[in-house]
């Protein structure tokens, strides 16, 4: 027997000897009492099993009976302790005995309970020997008694299938609806109120309630909370109209305020979860009688984590759900096995179901007619299609039995969970680097001011902050034998609004090769997973200690490297700042108007260039070539505007024509199957692009432009037709001695052809997109006011900065004192250049076309600038101006490193 033994006689009043008989296992308790008066205390000869947490605890409490004292910490065989509350056991258990009860021996925030669940470890769960197992959120453990009263009773009784009508049958039946009624009252649901239907998981029980709905006459409008569940999410699909919504939305609604304005259908079910999956955040289970009382709705509560530990109280008057799922291998850890308890009163939902299967009808008519009868007395009836998984839901009566012998009432996990759930928050919190830098960014509420269960979603840094990738944390846990779960643990809502994930950037990232499981976790600079520990009724303080302890062993660096601020620089990067960034502009399709960062942004820079440039083109439809200002001036009329917020490129035409949207994510056809692959010739490299189809999109360009022509898109990742590599080279005139080199515009004679240094032989070209030439174009703003000079000479109009459709411009300090100088063209010289923290490698002089003569406002042609630049700054025939450069990666140990960027005003240190 499950439990511990307590007999003998002992002075006890009767309200005290009820008390103990109550608590017994399966009602195995007797209790004889010489007496008959309740107010006196006699003689009472106890024989019971109580549950193991409890045992020791009514020892001692015997011990007073009895007038010895208990000893004030328990070291010896019989410490199984139990952990109600001191004000709970004081009306029971008068201390009648001069020796006080002691608070420190009772309260569950002490070690007390967790020393007995700590010494039944090893017997019940050894398959947690050496392990670190904080993943029960995804599953508890199942104990060894569990099982092995599990194989006992199978072996030792006949059950069989419980469609049938044979005594084996007729035991399965009757087990069967005796766990349905004992499930009923562990949720302290009324049968009168409640009907229970066996379901495989708590996601089998999410589509049962869709098949009633889903025939439902007028369709159905489904709302649900952002922390729901992937399975709640997807019954998305099926909804007329369909709506996710935030806590303050909730809160809208509860006041009237409808999320779904739409009378058409007359059913709208609210879905969300009494505990998040991701980060352990409690709800209000009242939100579905608030929410009932404002609005004729259903409500759909996934209770799988809320119920893994704590009591479900479905006869409080608050809670008011409709329908309720829960996992019971969640709370046992055994039998695989879910339930959907159904408020009666929304029984009708099913009335429109369909299907039916064996078992779930009285009578079926096939071959000419077509007819049957459902069963009617209950609704489980209706629901529970096939024969019932009758073994699973043997173990589960036996998996109640052994649960609460084991750990007590669930209210006693609960209090477990809370102190082992402030440990686990408060040692992640304190953690910190050699620097004083945190190591954890936790994602769970303060469990001290805020509702929360025993659920621990965070991420890592390292000493320099740059986040630490969930596949480096999985692999070391993995042979250290910590056993957490990461990723996006099926919360995209949660996952998305804890780590400021935009819509748009969760399609790029997918796009980016990004998927539940894999190892790219770390994407733009952002974690697209999180880390977490989930603790369940057998975890104890030496886990949470453990778990300290590893991330303290090989996370937390005691002597940091220098914050990239102090990083080394190149000796030749170590000078004093010379310029600063005055401007950075993209250009998102090529050949348009540029979008101009505005001050105070950063920027990101990836391997080919900065981030949205020149990712998408026109293509000719006779021809496919890409178009270009060169033959079609207008496109500079084309605007377009980085809208991040929505996800969205937006485009204006000057022309009149109104504005439209492109998605920011970065394969569009796994947002419209209207999208294909087309090669096309950019440059005169063939590529192949992907193609948009929509007529409104490319009618919307070919009027802008009075050409036939579709948008296509060159997303950057690509491989083989889909990637470009960097064309620009240093020139000839860039290659002498710096001295020759002074006089602006000027080139000198005897020019060595090689390069400077092998190295630059050897250097793996960059990638492009749909750039010509190189990753990023840069202009000084010295050079432009030499150039303005020299046509100024000839009476011609200055040239302006977006003629030469520069991503950076970089101009000298308004305030020179401190600054190193540097003159017109003086670019020709530059090797490297330190913008911030990120270094840059210059690739060669940019050449120059009759392009930069295209007035960037009106799409006018002129002569200048090109004509003044073939004057002063041709050579070998070609004409140059500013220069073409890459930026440089390092390993991703920093923030600066794992996430480059660039901003603004920045300063600039030169090399040459």
């Amino acid at each position: 027997m499950i439990g511990k033994r307590i007999t003998g006689n002992y002075k006890l009043d009767a309200k005290n000897s009820a008390y103990l008989a109550h608590h017994t296992v399966d009602g195995l308790g007797k209790v004889a009492n010489s007496g008959s008066t309740v107010s006196t205390t006699e003689l009472v000869h106890l024989d019971l099993t109580v549950p193991w947490i409890l045992a020791v605890l009514i020892r001692n409490l015997l011990n007073i009976a009895e007038g010895r004292c208990p000893p004030q910490s328990f070291t010896s065989e019989a410490a199984d302790t139990h952990a109600y509350q001191l004000d709970e056991l004081r009306p029971r258990w008068p201390s009648i005995s001069p020796c006080p009860l002691v608070d420190t021996i009772m309260d569950p925030r002490t070690n007390w309970y967790n020393e007995a669940v700590d010494r039944l470890r090893d017997a019940q769960f050894p398959m947690l020997k050496d392990s670190i197992y904080l993943d029960h959120a995804g599953t508890t453990l199942p104990s060894k008694a569990l099982l092995d009263e599990f194989a006992a009773e199978l072996t030792s009784v006949l059950y069989g299938n419980p469609h049938s009508g044979s005594l084996p049958s007729q035991l399965s039946t009757d087990k069967v609806d005796d766990v349905r009624l004992r499930l009923l009252e562990f949720f302290n649901a009324d049968p009168d109120d409640y009907d229970l239907v066996f379901v495989a998981n708590a996601t089998a029980g999410i589509k049962l309630v869709l098949d009633g709905l889903r025939n439902a006459p007028d369709g159905f409008n489904y709302v649900y909370h952002q922390a729901c569940h992937t399975s709640l999410v997807g019954m998305r699909e099926e909804a007329k109209h369909s709506l996710c919504v935030t806590d303050e939305q909730v809160e809208r609604w509860i006041h009237g305020d409808m999320p779904i304005k739409d009378e058409s259908s007359t059913t709208t079910l609210f879905s969300y979860t009494a505990q998040s999956h991701m980060n352990g955040r409690r709800y209000p289970t009242s939100w579905a009688r608030d929410i009932k009382a404002a609005h004729p709705i259903y409500t759909l509560l996934d209770a799988a984590s809320l119920g893994a530990t704590s009591q479900l109280n479905m006869s409080d008057p608050n809670f008011l759900a409709d329908f309720v799922v829960l996992s019971l291998y969640k709370i046992f850890g055994f039998p695989d096995l879910g339930i959907l308890l159904v408020r009666k009163s929304a029984e009708r939902v099913f009335d429109q179901r369909q299907y039916f299967g064996g078992g779930t009808v009285d009578m079926v008519v096939v071959g000419r007619e077509q007819w049957h009868a459902r069963k009617t007395s209950s609704l489980h009836e209706r629901l529970e299609d096939g024969t019932l998984p009758f073994h699973n839901i043997i173990a589960a009566g036996i998996a109640l039995k052994t649960h609460m012998s084991l750990f007590g009432s669930m209210d006693q996990v609960s209090r477990h969970m809370a102190y082992l759930t402030h440990l686990l928050y408060t040692g992640l919190e304190k953690l910190r680097h050699g620097n004083g830098h945190a190591v954890c960014t936790l994602y769970t509420p303060n469990p001290a001011s805020e509702s929360t269960g025993p659920v621990m979603a965070f991420n890592m840094k390292n000493s320099l902050c740059a986040w630490i990738t969930l596949g480096e944390f999985e692999k070391l846990a993995i042979i250290n034998k910590v056993h957490v779960r990461t990723g996006g643990l099926c919360s995209p809502g949660d996952i998305a609004a804890t780590l400021d994930l935009q819509p748009w950037e969760m399609r790029k990232n997918f796009s980016a090769g990004f998927r539940c499981g894999l190892d790219n976790d770390v994407m733009n600079g952002k974690p697209v997973g999180v880390i977490r520990a989930s603790l369940g009724a057998m975890s104890v303080k030496a886990d949470v200690d453990g778990f300290l302890a590893f991330i303290r062993e090989f996370f937390v660096e005691v002597n940091p490297p220098q914050l990239p601020e102090e990083l080394p620089i190149p000796a030749n990067l170590t000078g004093k700042p010379s310029l600063r960034v005055r401007a950075i502009t993209v250009y998102p399709i090529k050949s348009c108007g540029g979008f101009t960062v505005p001050a105070g942004m950063d920027w990101p820079i990836r391997s080919e260039g900065l981030a949205w440039d020149r990712e998408w083109c026109l293509l000719h439809k006779g021809s496919g070539q890409a178009l270009s200002q060169k033959r079609y001036p207008r496109m500079v009329l084309l605007r377009p505007t980085l809208d991040f917020e929505n996800g969205v490129l937006r485009i204006h035409s000057q022309g009149g024509l109104k504005s439209i949207s492109i998605p920011l994510s970065a394969d569009p056809s796994y947002l419209d199957i209207s999208v294909r692959q087309t090669k096309s010739r950019v440059c005169g490299e063939e590529i192949t692009a992907q193609m948009y189809k929509s007529e409104e999109l490319n009618d919307f360009f070919s009027q802008a432009l009075g050409v036939p022509c579709v948008l296509a898109r060159f997303p950057p990742g690509g491989r083989g037709l889909g990637s470009r590599l960097n064309k620009a080279k240093m020139q000839k005139h860039q290659q002498a001695d710096k001295a020759q080199r002074l006089l602006p515009g000027s080139f000198p004679d005897d020019v060595p052809s090689p390069p400077d240094s092998d190295s630059e032989l050897t250097k793996a070209p960059a990638k492009i997109l749909l750039s010509n030439e190189s990753p990023i174009l840069m202009i000084h703003s010295a050079s432009l006011d030499a150039l303005n000079e020299a046509i100024a000479q000839h009476g011609g109009p200055p040239a302006t900065e977006a003629a030469f459709r520069a991503n950076i411009i970089l101009e000298g300090p308004r305030d020179t004192e401190g600054w190193d100088e540097r003159p017109a063209y003086s670019e020709d010289t530059w090797r490297r250049l330190r913008i911030g923290t990120q270094s840059f490698s210059l690739l060669g002089a940019c050449r120059r076309c009759q392009m930069v003569c295209v007035d960037q406002e009106t799409g006018a042609r002129k002569q200048e600038p090109l004509a003044t630049l073939s004057k002063t700054r041709r050579f070998d025939g070609k004409i140059y101006f500013g220069a073409h450069m890459k930026h440089d990666e390092v390993d991703s140990s920093s923030q600066a490193n794992q996430h480059p960027t660039i901003r603004v005003g920045e300063p600039v240190v030169v090399d040459g």
